[in-house]
Parts: C-alpha cells; structure tokens; sequence
C-alpha cells in the first residue's frame, strides 16, 4: 500500500549522553420511561456483589506516570461539575503563560490525525461504503461545552469529509449536551443509536436516534426518539453517574443488551446490564456485568468478543468456544482507559476477568499516554474490529482559545488477541494508514553504544512512520538488581539494560526532545523485566505543558527482540511496543523543535551494554480532511452509486 523509495543511510556516532542527573525517587500518583421493577433485586444484588468481589482497595499499576496532579476544589477543572470527567488542566493553572507565536500554534495542528477545523472535539459505524464517526464538539469554542455530536465521514479512515452537525442538544432530556452514544446495526439494515443526554436537571439518561433516511450513505439526518428517554438512573445510582450505553448485543433469548458505565458507594466501578426486544423499553437485568471496588466512576464502557486463535475481528454478538470478552472501562477518577480479558456468561449476565489481579481499573491500559474516552466497533467490510481513542491537549485553555482549536482522536487502531502471551490485546494502526507513506530510509544494524546518541540523517522530522527493532548486544554477567522501577524518572534515569530507543521531535541541540524507549531492568530472580516508555519532560521549553513520563510494563518472549512502531505527526506521537501489545500516546508542544528544525536521533542511556537497532523510516504524507463538497458534482455521483 506504500508508495515509497527506500535509501540506506549508515548514521555516524557521537557521544551524547543524556543527561545524567543525580538520581531522584519518581513520585506517583497514584429516571420517566419505563419504571425499573427490580430496584431492591438490585440493590441486593450490589451488596452481595461487594461481598464477594475482592476487597482490596485500588492497586498500584506496574506502571509509570510521573508528575501527575490532584485536583483541589480551588482549582476544579472544566466538566467536574457538569458530571463528567475532567477536560481542562488545573495542574496549568497558576503556570506563567509561555510567549507562543502564531507559527508555533500552526505547526501544533495534525497532519494526517482527525481532528475538526475549530473548536473542541461517538458512536463510529459502516454504512452503503463510508466510515462515520460521531464525535462530541463544541460548535461555539475552543473549550470543553454546548456539547453537540459532529459528524464526517471517509472512504478510508484516514481522509475525512466534514459533515454538517448529527445531533444538538434541543430536548429537555439532552439539553445540557448530547454526550457519547453507541451505534447497533440490526440484521434488518436499521441502524439505532443509544447515547447519553444531560437533561434540564442535569440527570444523565439514555436516549434513541435513528437516521431519518437509511438509503442515504452520508446519514445526514438523525431523528430523536419521541419517547426519550428510553433509560433512566436506577434506584440507587446517582443522577450524574450513570452514562455512555455500549453497542448492543444479541442474547439467546433474542432480546438486545447494552452496559452502561455507573459506580456504587462513589467507589465501586460498575457496569449495568439492560435488555430490550424495540429499543424503546428496557429492563434492569439482576447483578451486574462486572464491577470492582477502588476504582470509582466506570464511562465509555466498552464490551466485545474477541478470537483467542485468528486474525479478524468480531461482530459484538459473536459468542462460543474460542472467544474471550474484552471489558473496557474509561475510569473518571484516574482519566485512563483500562481493560482486561475474560469469559462472558450469557445465563448469568457475568463476565470473569481472566486474572483478577489484573481486573478493569487495576490492571492492563488501553493506552498508557494521554489517552480516553475509547471506543471500539466491528467493521463489517473488513473483518475487523476498529478502536477509536479521544486525546485532549495538554497546554492550557487559553492557549488552546487562541490558537482556536483543541483535542484530536488517535489513527484508528486494530485489534486482536495477542494468543502469544494470552494475556494482551494486540493494538495495531490500520493498514490504510500506510497509503501516506512516501519515501523511506532504511538504517541497518547501527550500533549505539552506552551513553551515546546517534543522529539520524532523514531530513524534517515532523511527520514519520517509524519501525525499529533493537537487539542488545551483550548482557552483563552477574549484573545486580536495578536501583531503577519502571520508566523511572525518564530517559534520564540509566540502568544496565537501557533505556534505548528513539529521541522524536528533537532539534540539533538536544534542548527539546522525547525520547520513546525500552528499559529493561534485572529483577531479584535474575530475569529481565522489560518497560516500554514516552519521556515528555523535556518535551517543550513552555512552563505552561503538562509534561509526564508515561509507559508501562511489556511482555518481550524468549523469541522475540525490542521491536516498536512510532508515528510522528506534530504534536502528537502514536508509540507501539511488541506489535502493539503496550500503546503509548504522547502529546508535545516543542517551541523550537518545530518545522526543518524537527530532528529524529537513536539513542542508548544503558550503563552496561550496546544496542544494535534497524530502522525504516516513512516521511508521511498529509491527510484530505475538509468539508464534504456537496456543490461538486463528482462527489454527488460518487455518493449516489455507494
């Protein structure tokens, strides 16, 4: 799918290292339609579910993220009182406003993510030939607000046609915002569409869409249930905790079931089960789905089979021997996507987390970066299950007013059961991505010594699609354990083993770089535990950036060497470690790493041994994103034979 030239390029090396800095401890931080008959059945239900779950509070992940912030009443960030998550920084707050020009807010904006042309940035689905994504956006700013559902759509999920707004808040039942929603194609051809409104009491109910005209490929109408809302708060959950219906499945029975995300007691995650034969009434099915204490306010939750042995996906209903189900949950006190695997009783109504040390919220990550609010849907043309990710910016809102546009979604990734360590996702950009490829570098067997940075002659270095393994020369002998945990403080931090890996929108003096990295480190037993790691804290000179160290640990087999995928694309870096096994998403505001300044550097901070690495890196090119041309007869026709 590439359109490239390959030229091979033999780096020289320089001593460079990295900074060694006198070490420091990282610092973590750790209602209405239908009456619900069945509301003490419930409750019952949830006491009895406490009992029996693990009473263990929230554990800590093995994983990274340093200088993460808590928010004080002084300083709430936007959302929290609205009921949903947090969707500004209060960590920026009292940070001095960094002198930004206009060039360096224009070099900030995405070349080939989706993001739309203003302001602030549901339910994705296949149609007659197109992708649709529904995205909530603020018509009116550059900040979270007056939340409506945007819509374009693409051929190929990367080129996108901006389309006029789906749906916006005008009913008493989403007039504080239309937020996020889950689209079901019925085996009729209908389509429905559950989303969650925040009614004129700032209760969060579940309403129904549907589109006015299903032979239209570009869905442009959308009609909102008379009836809504379909789905009101259970006895016993709060009027604001109660959001985000998940894409329905098929029971045995022939009913449809959705999970919307909740929590119990302010501290317990929940996923609710309803069942329904219209979409219009819908009944509290006994228990829930899943919940586990410690984890707070479950949203965007997310549930579907996947094939322990193939490589497509599955449709939601799928069900049977060789399937495992992946339950997601965004988790609204910690702003991260976790997930983990299991097996979904359909009898019961409840799903088992394969491992319940590493159950929703205290295990695995979706993303271990700047990452939320997933979404995943089966699309149907390919065979495939597509995840859609939101990032936000990570400067303050008043940069993000003046530059007046905030927030983009991830490149839409694959996903598949990772059967070699039948523990993980595989997450995977989609092969269309690939079509912006342009020429290529190929660098073979670069050795990089301890300490050392090897720069790599590529040119611009804004847009890139990375591949690179590295093979550690020679290991240690009765090396002793590492002093470092995790990705430590950052790349800073050196340890025998690494960290090694790539510095990305760096300039030539190394003043503003991100390193994304292995580190394996030497445990007590004598083997080595690998962390796969974005460093942003030397990301940007602006004081006013959230700048983090992200990452998290990765399963590296006997067979396999240190192998990632990073794709560059302005101020946001897309990083995959194992085939995609650890996914880390980082978002950078360089103020003079920017334009032909960009460069991309190896790098090895090891203390004790060499890396080999073997690159091939794509300049990439930009995206079609604009307005659908609805004045351009081409495009007419082309819509009228889809």
């Amino acid at each position: 799918m590439e359109a490239s030239s390959s030229t091979s390029h033999d780096p020289a090396l320089f001593h460079a290292p990295l900074l060694h800095h006198p070490r420091r401890r990282s610092s973590r931080p750790l209602k209405g339609f239908a009456v619900i008959i069945g509301s003490v059945v419930f409750l019952l239900s949830l006491v009895i579910l406490i009992v029996n779950q693990s009473p263990e509070p929230l554990a800590s992940n093995p994983s990274s993220v340093t200088e993460a912030g808590s928010y004080s009443m002084a300083a709430q960030p936007r959302g929290i009182a609205e009921g949903v998550s947090a969707k500004s920084n209060p960590s920026l707050f009292d940070k001095v406003g960094f002198n930004w020009t206009n060039a360096m807010f224009y070099w900030q904006r995405t070349a080939y993510h989706f993001q739309p042309q203003k302001n602030w940035m549901n339910g994705p689905l296949y149609h007659k030939g197109w992708y649709h994504l529904f995205y909530q956006y603020n018509p009116d700013s550059a900040i979270w607000g007056n939340i409506t559902w945007g819509h374009a759509v693409s051929k190929d999920l990367i080129h996108w046609f901006y389309l006029p707004l789906a749906m916006v808040p005008d009913q008493w039942y989403d007039i504080n915002g239309c937020w996020t929603g889950s689209a079901t194609l019925l085996p009729d051809g209908r389509i429905v569409m559950l989303y969650t409104g925040s009614t004129n009491d700032s209760v969060q109910v579940q309403n129904l869409a549907y589109p006015a005209n299903l032979s239209d490929p570009l869905l442009l109408q959308w009609l909102k249930y008379p009836g809504n809302p379909v789905v009101v708060p259970p006895t016993g959950i709060e009027d604001d905790e109660f959001r985000d219906p998940t894409t329905a499945w098929l029971g045995p029975d022939g009913s449809w079931r959705i999970a919307v995300g909740t929590r119990f007691n302010t501290t317990i995650g929940t996923a609710l089960v309803f069942q329904t034969t219209n979409f219009s009434d819908f009944e509290l099915l006994d228990g829930v789905l899943h919940a586990v204490p410690g984890t707070g306010m479950w949203e965007c939750v997310d549930f579907y089979p996947v094939a322990i042995n193939g490589s497509v996906g599955l449709d939601t209903t799928a069900l049977g021997p060789g399937i495992k189900h992946v339950l997601k949950a965004s988790l609204d006190d910690t702003k991260v996507d976790h997930y983990a695997i299991g097996t979904y009783d359909m009898i019961t109504n409840k799903w088992t987390p394969d491992n319940p040390e590493e159950d929703v919220g205290i295990g695995l990550k979706v993303d271990y970066g700047r990452y939320y609010a997933s979404k995943t849907f089966f699309d149907q043309s390919k065979q495939r299950r597509i995840l859609y990710g939101w990032v936000n910016e990570t400067d303050s809102e008043a940069d993000d007013l003046e530059k007046g546009w905030a927030s983009i979604q991830t490149i839409p990734r694959s996903v598949l059961y990772d059967n070699k360590t039948g523990t993980h996702l595989l997450q995977w950009p989609v092969e269309e991505v690939e079509s912006l490829r342009l020429n290529a570098t190929v660098f073979k067997d670069v050795v990089v010594e301890a300490g050392s940075v090897v720069p790599l002659d590529i040119g611009t270095a804004t847009q890139l699609d990375i591949l690179a393994e590295f093979e550690i020369e020679t290991l240690v002998l009765n090396s002793t354990e590492d002093e470092v945990s995790d990705c430590g403080d950052g790349a800073v931090d050196r340890s025998t083993y690494g960290p090694f890996g790539v510095l990305v929108i760096a300039d030539d003096s190394l003043s503003e770089l991100t390193p994304i990295y292995f580190r394996p480190l030497n445990t007590s037993d004598g083997s080595l535990e690998t962390y796969f790691c974005a460093d942003e804290t030397r990301s940007s000179k602006a004081p006013d950036v959230t700048k983090r160290v992200y990452g998290g640990k990765i399963p590296v087999l006997d067979d396999e060497n240190y192998n990632m995928r990073v794709l560059v694309d302005h101020s946001v870096v897309e990083s995959f470690g194992e085939g995609g096994r650890t996914v880390i998403t980082s978002r950078v505001y360089p103020t003079e790493a920017i334009y032909g300044a960009a460069r991309l550097f190896l790098f090895n901070n090891a203390s004790g041994v060499n890396v080999k690495a073997t690159l091939k890196i794509w300049e990439m090119n930009s995206a079609f994103i604009r307005p659908f041309p609805f004045e351009e007869t081409l495009f007419q026709e082309m819509v009228a034979s889809t």
